[in-house]
């Protein structure tokens, strides 16, 4: 027992350190193109620093067996999927608070749900399609759509939103058919071969060392963040990690004001409440229908 209570503990220690990580992706993001580097650039140094990272990691490891997919057609749209999401997500960063589209993201577990049931054919109760609903009120009270505080980024932020629940369901379909070492090597070196172009014809040099070293840092946040997940995951059930989220939008707000001097709306703090809310009583009703996950072996 002393044992589970350790890897759980551990495990939701680098959830944890995930969550900053992700929160320090979209800083050092915002930072970058406020500093006048194109949004396309910095993803592009996100996904190539992390791509750098998965072949260190896994190729001595692994050899050819993490390059080498068993599905490769849904491994490409998985990671399409998250380059869109990500070049959407900085793009919007450009014009929007943190604290604003991190609540916005923060609907994806919601948008998973609705997208479950016509792609995985999952059936969805009255209950969790109710949650949908007052999820998506959230996401609107954030947005704020009729008044002048919306911003047409929102619109940008919202596709990034989706595109990152697609991603996810893509996940869950290749969920035992490919390694963690592949899914990382695809998701980072496709983003790197298909934005390198695009980022050399806009290509500005940063004017500064702290831009350079922030250009780097935002690679080497999205390399380890995905890592410490992948590990958390490992230690623990989804089902008792995936609340920690949750936590990013505390880190969103310190990060704002801080670094940007920015203080989150008495809106976007309803809002996102309100999506929070949604989202727990969603991973709620998924535990009670899916039962306690099983012993790990090392209990039995």
């Amino acid at each position: 027992m002393a044992a589970r209570e350790d890897r759980l503990g551990l495990g939701v220690g680098m959830m944890a350190l995930a969550v900053l990580g992700f929160t320090c992706i979209d800083t050092s993001a915002k930072w970058l193109v406020l500093a006048g580097l194109p949004a396309i650039q910095v993803v592009f140094a996100r996904y190539a620093v992390h791509f750098l990272q998965a072949l260190v990691m896994f190729l001595p490891r692994e050899g050819g067996d993490a390059i080498r997919s068993n599905a490769p057609k849904r491994q490409a749209l998985r990671s399409l999927f998250l380059m869109g999401s990500t070049v959407c997500n900085f793009t919007a960063l450009q014009y929007l608070p943190l604290t604003v589209t991190t609540t916005i993201m923060f609907s994806g577990p919601i948008a998973v749900t609705l997208l479950a049931i016509p792609i995985l054919g999952e059936r969805v109760g009255i209950h969790r399609l109710v949650a949908v609903c007052v999820g998506f009120l959230g996401v609107l009270v954030v947005m704020q759509p009729w008044g002048a505080e919306f911003h047409p980024a929102m619109l940008l932020n919202l596709l990034a939103m989706t595109l990152a629940s697609l991603y996810f369901i893509m996940t869950r379909m290749l969920a035992g058919i490919e390694s963690n070492a592949t899914s990382q090597v695809w998701a980072s070196g496709l983003a790197t071969l298909v934005l390198l172009p695009f980022a050399w014809s806009v290509w500005v040099w940063p004017d500064s060392v702290g831009g350079y070293v922030v250009l780097c840092l935002v690679g080497i946040f999205g390399g380890t963040s995905h890592i410490f997940a992948t590990y958390a995951h490992r230690l623990a059930d989804a089902s008792i990690l995936a609340p920690m989220i949750y936590i990013q939008i505390v880190l969103a707000a310190i990060a704002s004001i801080l670094v940007f001097g920015t203080w989150p709306t008495v809106w976007t703090l309803l809002g996102g409440l309100i999506i929070i809310a949604a989202g727990v009583y969603i991973w709620h009703r998924e535990r009670e229908r899916r039962g306690p996950p099983p012993p790990s072996p090392a209990t039995r």
